[in-house]
């Protein structure tokens, strides 16, 4: 199972410090929206610089120009780029088609998709890899539902991704669930001691998976 930290809501300085705290724990980056949207795409070409080794992921949440901002992820060297569940078939299939392009991938993210239909539409267009997204404004609301993952039980061959406030315990309570690669954020950026919390963390899925 893939751990993926995500870097949002930081300084440049500040991402840069967790990641020489927690590269050995971590498998993929996340350069979290907030990020990219106060340091641009400099801040994804450096990282990629400093970690090549890594799987980089550009939160972009792109809904429109597709295209465009998918030639911008992976230039700057994005492994992945986002794209909204909700955003135009036009544009999902004109991102898609980049990523062919340039042997990268696309991950949409299912913010606000309630049907279960809009899974089967997305698989139709050639989507391969999701992320269930339970948002920082619900997280306020209170711990994430169940439900959400009857958005993608019924799929086969479908990546899932899943990210929304998860700590080590909501961790454990994930990990019989058909998910390929876990986002975390807060759990570990906000923590006294990053490096501990993402050993900790990585070391419940290794765990895991040694006992299934």
């Amino acid at each position: 199972m893939n751990f993926q930290l995500a870097l949002d809501r930081l300084t440049r300085e500040q991402c840069f410090q967790l990641l020489r705290e927690t590269e050995s724990s971590v498998d993929w980056i996340e350069v979290g929206t907030g990020v990219i949207k106060e340091y641009g795409m400099a801040i994804v070409r450096d990282i990629k610089a400093a970690y090549p080794e890594k799987i980089l992921v550009a939160d972009m949440k792109t809904c429109d120009a597709g295209k465009h901002e998918a030639i911008q992820a992976f230039e700057a060297g994005a492994d992945i780029t986002t794209v909204m569940a909700f955003s135009a078939d036009k544009t999902i299939t004109e991102t898609l088609k980049v990523a062919e392009q340039y042997g990268k991938r696309i991950m949409i993210d299912l913010l606000g998709v309630k049907e279960p239909e809009r899974l089967s539409e997305l698989q139709n267009l050639g989507v391969d890899l999701v992320s269930l997204h339970y948002g920082k404004d619900m997280q306020l609301e209170g711990e994430m539902k169940d439900d959400l993952f009857s958005l993608t039980e019924h799929l086969e061959g479908m990546e899932v991704a899943i990210a929304g406030g998860i700590n080590k315990k909501s961790l454990s309570d994930l990990l019989d669930k058909p998910l390929q690669t876990v986002i975390i954020g807060s759990a570990v950026t906000a923590a006294p001691d990053p490096g501990l919390a993402a050993k900790e963390l990585k070391g419940v899925m290794n765990q895991h998976e040694i006992n299934h």
